[in-house]
């Protein structure tokens, strides 16, 4: 989905709620899932103007959701300090990008200042 207004972050909170529902995720991972979105979903859209997260079901040997956020933004400066909390840089609470890592079972940051910022994040069932 491409996130470029808040009415796309609800969105995809609702769509990945939904997924996690269908793919019998208890009700407290489905809403752990739609708060790591919402979180990828509102970085895009403030930090970078916007961008793409995509949602995908993961099947195979083991079953989850992996969420990809891709953008062309300013990238993190220092990507240790952007996983503190309670560091920001856009004046929130400065608890998304922590806040995912401890939603999420996986979660892969690259960012390369300039040039924008990949988040992987996999949450299994």
């Amino acid at each position: 989905m491409r996130i470029d207004t808040e009415s796309d972050v609800a969105a995809v909170c609702r769509v990945v709620r939904s997924l996690a529902e269908h793919m019998a995720f208890s009700r407290s991972a489905a809403y752990s899932l739609a708060t790591a979105a919402s979180e990828l979903a509102t970085n895009l859209l403030i930090h970078a103007g916007g961008g793409q997260l995509q949602v995908a079901p993961l099947t195979g040997m083991r079953t989850g959701i992996e969420l990809l956020a891709e953008d062309h933004g300013p990238g993190i400066d220092d990507l240790r300090l952007a996983l503190t909390d309670g560091y920001s840089t856009a004046g929130g609470l400065g608890c998304g990008l922590p806040g995912v890592e401890r939603l999420m079972d996986l979660c892969y940051i690259d960012s390369v200042p300039g040039h924008g910022t990949r988040v992987r994040a996999v949450k299994w069932r």
